[in-house]
C-alpha cells in the first residue's frame, strides 16, 4: 500500500455544539464524505484516528492532547500496515474534491500542505519528526517535517477551512449549492 488516508476526528466539537463527524452534509454524514474522498484519491486504507465511526480507526492515545497526539498514533498505524504516505484529512472539511487534493498529492516527497493550512496534508511516513509530542501544534509538525507550502487552489479556501461552527456549516453549504 503507498498511500493512506488519517481522518482526524479526536476533537470535542464544542463551537459546533455536536460531533462534528456526525452531522449531515446533503443526506451524508461527514465522516462518510470525507472517507469517500480518501478513497477517491486511492488510498490503500482510510482510518479514522480519534473516533470509531464504524470504518478502520485508531484510537487517540492522549484524548484532548490536539492532534499531533491522534497524527502519531494514526502514522505509526499507517507504517504497520506498509504504507509509504499518508493523506491527512479534517473531519470537518467534509466538502473537499479531488481536484482540491490534487497538488498535495503531486508533491514530491517529503510532501505539502496548503499555505495557512496546516491540514489537509499528504507526507512521506519517514518524513514525520521523531520528536513530535502530544500538545505540539500542527503547524510546527507541519514545519519540523519539512513540508512543501503551496498556494491554496482558487476557489478552494471556504472548503478547505472547513466549518467548525453551524455558521460556518452554512455557509459551505450555501457555497457548495446542492451537495
Amino acid at each position: 500500500m503507498t498511500l493512506i488516508a488519517l481522518i482526524l476526528t479526536g476533537g470535542q466539537s464544542v463551537r459546533m455544539g455536536r460531533d462534528k463527524a456526525l452531522v449531515d452534509w446533503g443526506g451524508r454524514r461527514a465522516i462518510e464524505r470525507v472517507a469517500d474522498l480518501g478513497w477517491a484519491v486511492g488510498a490503500g486504507a482510510v482510518l479514522s484516528v480519534g473516533r470509531d465511526y464504524g470504518f478502520g480507526f485508531v484510537g487517540d492515545p492522549t484524548p484532548e492532547a490536539g492532534p499531533v497526539g491522534g497524527l502519531r498514533a494514526g502514522l505509526a498505524e499507517a507504517r504497520l500496515r506498509g504504507a509509504a504516505r499518508a493523506l491527512v484529512l479534517a473531519v470537518d472539511a467534509p466538502t473537499l474534491n479531488v481536484e482540491d487534493l490534487a497538488p498535495l498529492l503531486a508533491a514530491p516527497a517529503p510532501g505539502a500542505t496548503f499555505e495557512g493550512l496546516p491540514a489537509p496534508m499528504v507526507l512521506a511516513l519517514d518524513a514525520a519528526p521523531p520528536e513530535a509530542a502530544d500538545g505540539w501544534p500542527l503547524r510546527r509538525f507541519v514545519e519540523r517535517a519539512g513540508l512543501a507550502v503551496l498556494p491554496t487552489p482558487p476557489g478552494a479556501l471556504m472548503r478547505l477551512r472547513g466549518a467548525n461552527t453551524p455558521q460556518e456549516r452554512a455557509d459551505l453549504l450555501a457555497a457548495a449549492g446542492a451537495i
